[in-house]
């Protein structure tokens, strides 16, 4: 099952990373992983929070533009190589991945890695054939 991944557009400026944050703060709502890729004029900010729907609202009352989209919260082996097993699989199931990031998980044992799928149902379809497992959204939040 797919977790619930909030990206907002950034003017490549100053201060405007710290405002997000700002905005997020002061809403109560706790950043758990981000990424954010940049070109000249603009960023892309990607999000896992603990209140998705919170930070969408107040950011989008202070006017950025707010995209949802899912995204696969995958569980490995926190070792040499348990990337690796993973990216084997969906190479063989000929899976592109958009983009990934790493989710924290502080109580060790596990890493976290959040991917993008280029088709996103296809690399599902490939995990689940593997028995690969997916975190949920509230699962993830417990971490």
């Amino acid at each position: 099952m797919p977790v619930e991944q909030i990206s907002i557009f950034l003017e490549n400026k100053v201060g405007r990373l710290a405002e997000v944050a700002r905005i997020l703060a002061e809403a109560g709502v706790n950043i758990r992983a981000l990424s954010l890729a940049d070109t000249s004029d603009f960023g892309v900010l990607r999000l896992l929070v603990n209140d998705n729907a919170k930070a969408r609202d107040v950011l989008r009352d202070n006017g950025f533009t707010v995209r949802v989209s899912r995204v696969a919260a995958v569980p490995l082996a926190d070792r040499p190589g348990g990337l690796l097993a993973v990216l084997d699989i969906l190479v063989a199931g000929g899976v592109n991945i958009e983009y990934m990031y790493a989710y924290a998980n502080p109580t060790g044992g596990t890493a976290v890695m959040i991917f993008r799928f280029d088709p996103m149902d296809r690399g599902l379809a490939v995990l689940s054939e593997n028995g690969i497992p997916l975190l949920s959204d509230r699962e993830l939040t417990g971490l």
